[in-house]
């Protein structure tokens, strides 16, 4: 990946507006106040939602979607003044089409699992040949999660043969919850926010598949100032913080 750094430990489909309410956080009165846009991967919502909690000087309005559907989106000519993506890969794209500002920061890591319905009806046991005639939903091809599924699956000597591939790792999540699906392949974050819905099979191998969370300013931002403060909250030791309660790996 291009001019990337991995952070220091110290469409628009969804867009959720966050005036936040006051928290016992300290607030900086020297730090920037204001409106900030932040378009950031499906997964990342549990998480970046909390962090904009913590930080109610910081009107936050974000978009969630895929990564390369928020990349194509910017190089349309919608406006953001953040970008963080579920992969290196769609950072990079991001960069090529010139639509970032600054050198990109690793903050977070995560890996796949297999989730089935509670109850799991279709008595799935892994990516083996308990899956045969069952409905299984993966991310499509180009969506960070279902490039990773891919390698996975190739690292494994695996052919998967998917009922439904989704563009979003949350409908995938949300085709198993609802038992629409047998077994689906997301990240560990979705699994953990699922709770009780879902049962979560870990899958050998996984482990060398992580995908890394790179984020950025947004090119010629309107909020600039108030972007940067948002980047810096996810990188703080509060923001690693509230990223591994979500189930994420952090630098």
């Amino acid at each position: 990946m291009k001019n990337i750094r991995r952070a220091t430990p110290a469409a628009l489909a969804l867009t959720v507006l966050l005036t936040g309410c006051a928290t016992a956080t300290t607030q900086n009165k020297n730090a920037p106040t204001g409106p900030v846009t932040v378009f950031a991967a499906a997964s990342l919502k549990g998480a970046f939602t909390e962090i904009a909690r913590e930080h109610p000087d910081l009107k936050v309005t974000f978009n969630y979607d895929g990564s390369n559907s928020l990349v194509d989106q910017l190089a349309g000519g919608a406006r953001a003044d953040v970008l963080a993506t579920a992969d290196t890969k769609n950072m990079d794209k991001a960069q090529e089409k010139k639509v970032t500002a600054g050198d990109p920061k690793v903050f977070a890591g995560n890996i796949l699992v297999l989730i089935t319905p509670k109850d799991d009806p279709g008595q799935i046991t892994g990516l083996d040949a308990s899956l045969t005639g069952k409905k299984l939903v993966t991310c499509a091809a180009g969506v960070p999660c279902g490039n990773a599924t891919r390698t996975l699956a190739e690292n494994l000597g695996l052919t998967l043969q998917p009922v439904s591939e989704e563009t979003k790792v949350t409908d995938v999540r949300g085709k198993v919850e609802s038992g629409e699906a047998d077994a689906g392949i997301v990240y560990a974050t979705d699994a953990k926010a699922s709770g009780d819905k879902v049962r979560t099979i870990a899958v050998p191998g996984s482990d060398k598949v992580v995908n890394r969370y790179p984020i950025t300013l947004v090119k010629d931002a309107d909020h600039e100032g108030t972007g940067k403060a948002f980047i810096a909250a996810v990188l703080s030791d509060k923001g690693r913080q509230i990223l591994a309660r979500h189930g994420f790996t952090t630098p």
